[in-house]
């Protein structure tokens, strides 16, 4: 098995493949004075209106707003006040057949640890995006929990554990029959892809069913320096969900490939936490949430060349 190279090993390699401007830019979303918003889905189109959905909040707090943001003529986006919002950070939006699956990190009191905070990742599903039900609530501790439709129809289902599982946070993936056969169980018993060294960690954000059956995803890892700055990198790789065979994951962004802007705290100024690759007449875009108080986007080279 081929040696795991590091985030800094991997790094270096980015920087000598990549030569060319990107064209970065800021994603202006309107009538949030006072409140940051960064972590996005990527754009999608439903019901032939453009949307991205957000996390909203005050620079100050974790008390984050997921809102549906419809996008104007001029690029920019504005609150549909028509559609639902939920109490979620990092939103995730995908379809599986007929359903619309969304779904984002929940936060809640953790009952062994009075005045702090536990999270989950919480998924609904629904036949339209104003009336969703809960498919499953995660188990504590995860994020990342995010679902793929396979060519046979079965559902990829990708992991994040951490702790005695999976360390700093280690990617999973698993395989059901149907939506309504994932459980909490089957996603603890995932088995653990062996991408990051044991120091850094990471996690899937968009997973794609590419031609030939293999996923492409679309992720982040992360690692601290300094003792606590964090310094998060979207990445990608392609997984066989028959084999379970994958390739190394690849840096494609950093931080200073995109423009200057603010922080929500110093040691969250190199996060780059992915949102969604648009792949469109020869063009990649990646969309990302930029030191967790802005949205930007940038041109990249095709992570899945060939597909």
């Amino acid at each position: 098995m081929e040696k795991i190279k590091t985030i800094e090993t991997l790094l270096e390699e980015y920087r000598m493949r990549s030569k060319r401007k990107y064209n970065p830019r800021k994603i202006i979303f309107r009538g949030m004075d006072g409140h940051d918003t960064y972590n996005p889905t990527a754009p999608f189109v439903y019901k032939e209106k453009t949307y991205m959905v957000v996390r909203v909040e005050r620079r100050n707090s974790e008390n984050a707003r997921a809102i549906f943001f419809q996008e104007n003529p001029d690029g920019s986006y504005s609150v549909d006040k028509t559609m639902p919002v939920y109490e979620l950070q990092d939103p995730f939006y995908t379809r599986i057949s007929r359903w619309h699956i969304f779904g984002g990190t929940e936060i809640f009191p953790d009952e062994n640890n009075p005045g702090q905070l536990q999270w989950r990742t919480v998924i609904y599903y629904g036949e339209s995006l104003e009336k969703m039900g809960e498919l499953i609530k995660g188990p504590k501790g995860m994020k990342d929990i995010r679902l793929v439709e396979l060519s046979d129809g079965s559902i990829g289902v990708f992991t994040r554990p951490q702790g005695k599982t999976g360390g700093r946070g280690k990617i999973g993936f698993t395989t059901v029959p149907s939506l309504f056969d994932i459980s909490q169980d089957i996603i603890e018993r995932a088995v653990l892809l062996n991408l990051f060294d044991p120091m850094e960690w990471g996690g899937c954000n968009e997973p794609v069913l590419l031609p030939d059956g293999k996923v492409g995803v679309l992720g982040h890892v992360a690692r601290f320096i300094r003792g606590t700055n964090r310094q998060y990198y979207p990445m990608t790789f392609i997984l066989d969900p028959k084999t379970l065979t994958f390739s190394r994951y690849q840096i494609i962004a950093e931080r200073s490939d995109f423009l200057s802007g603010p922080a929500k705290r110093e040691d969250l100024k190199d996060v780059l936490f992915s949102a969604g690759l648009i792949r469109k007449d020869g063009i990649t875009t990646l969309y990302t949430g930029v030191s967790d108080a802005e949205v930007q986007a940038m041109e990249i080279d095709d992570p899945f060349p060939g597909y």
